[in-house]
């Protein structure tokens, strides 16, 4: 009798736990933790840039050796460009060009002054920090930075390996540079024609032939089939070597269907093109609807670079905005009835219900519901603010259910 009532009781007891652990799973399955996620609010559209622009010409015999690179600022009188009888002579330039550089950084690691001043202690640790230097400025695509950082480091090393005595010196691979720099010299001609700049600019090589329709004067007379006209061609004209781009400000036009408002004048976007991962900060400028669905949205933009000038016509992504909050399924947002206290007109204080959205949440045995603040909509989720208020709104890591809830706060 004994052994069975112990039988019998562990029989209820498997059943029980084989319950709990049911429910426990069921109940998991049916929630959902409030964790962070960042979302973007974002198009794609054809944009075409427009800049005050002024062609550079010249005869058009020979070959261009630039001196100036895309993006570069010039001055009145910078040589932008020189015309040589052959591809021949473009070589002997960049050769000497790369021979000299290499030059200098061995005559400036040589230098007397320098090897005295340098004490082996030191110039360890500024080598460390060096490549500290080199890495970041790499990962940050700074690549500008990136070769004096680099350059930098070769003397500091090199220096490093004379005063301790590693290698003797670079007097004789000086020698030979400077024979090869002779050499060199003697084979090059100069130029048959020298391309200076007429006033203070940044210069640009590609030219597609809209350098006069496409002003900022011409703002207002843009059109949408204009617009979408415009091709992304360079011009391959013999006597072309660029043009210079006034000031570092630019616009970019698009058409896009504004019927919904989406957009407006003064509404600060980013601008992401398919040549370059930076997002350029922007401003809505000008804004004009040319038909129920089809409006020209005209972006201001200051920032400057050598992609930017790489093109007419470019697919762009405008970010309208980027934004990072709590994850909420769609499935999961409920509306109830909120009992709020407020001090009416007299200062009394008073209560009255309002409609609130949110989401019911688990927290131990007990079901409470948690007011959102949506900041961000996608598909099938809500991207809610991430507040102080964790009492009264959704905070992280809550469970968020995902079944129906009663009024009384029970499935």
């Amino acid at each position: 009798m004994v052994k069975l009532l112990r039988n019998v009781v562990l029989v209820l007891l498997l059943i029980i736990f084989i319950s709990i652990v049911y429910n426990f799973r069921n109940r998991e399955s049916n929630t959902v933790a409030a964790l962070t996620a960042s979302a973007v609010s974002s198009k794609e559209y054809k944009g075409v840039f427009i800049r005050d622009e002024e062609m550079i010409l010249y005869n058009g015999g020979g070959v261009l050796s630039y001196n100036v690179s895309d993006g570069g600022k010039v001055g009145n009188g910078t040589i932008i460009a020189e015309a040589y009888p052959s591809d021949e002579q473009l070589s002997i330039k960049h050769e000497r060009a790369k021979l000299e550089k290499e030059l200098a950084v061995l005559q400036k690691i040589q230098n007397p002054g320098t090897l005295e001043s340098a004490q082996p202690a030191n110039l360890s640790e500024s080598i460390d920090e060096n490549y500290r230097r080199l890495i970041y400025c790499r990962d940050m695509g700074d690549f500008e930075t990136l070769d004096e950082v680099s350059e930098e480091l070769l003397v500091k090393l090199s220096t490093y390996q004379i005063i301790t005595e590693e290698v003797q010196g670079f007097s004789q691979k000086i020698s030979d540079i400077k024979a090869e720099i002779a050499r060199l010299d003697a084979k090059k001609v100069s130029p048959q024609e020298i391309i200076p700049a007429k006033r203070s600019a940044y210069f640009a090589s590609y030219i597609d032939g809209y350098e006069e329709k496409l002003t900022s004067k011409n703002l207002d007379s843009l059109t949408v089939s204009m617009l979408e006209g415009i091709t992304d061609r360079k011009s391959t004209a013999p006597n072309v070597v660029g043009k210079l781009i006034d000031g570092y400000g630019w616009y970019l036009a698009l058409v896009a269907d504004n019927s919904k408002k989406e957009y407006a004048i003064g509404d600060e976007v980013k601008l992401r093109f398919d040549s370059s991962a930076e997002a350029y900060p922007a401003v809505i400028t000008d804004i004009r609807d040319e038909s129920k669905t089809k409006s020209i949205i005209i972006i201001s933009c200051d920032k400057f670079n050598y992609d930017l000038v790489q093109h007419r016509a470019e697919i762009v992504e405008l970010i309208k905005g980027e934004y990072t909050g709590l994850k909420v399924p769609r499935e999961a947002i409920r509306f109830a009835d909120i009992k709020t206290t407020y001090t009416d007109e007299n200062g009394n204080e008073a209560e009255k219900v309002l409609t609130s959205k949110g989401v019911y949440i688990r927290k131990g045995e007990q079901v409470l519901f948690k007011k959102i603040k949506v900041i961000y909509e996608g598909s099938d989720y809500v991207l809610s603010e991430i507040t102080d208020d964790t009492d009264e709104y959704l905070a992280l890591y809550d469970d968020i259910m995902l079944e129906e809830v009663e009024k009384d706060g029970k499935k």
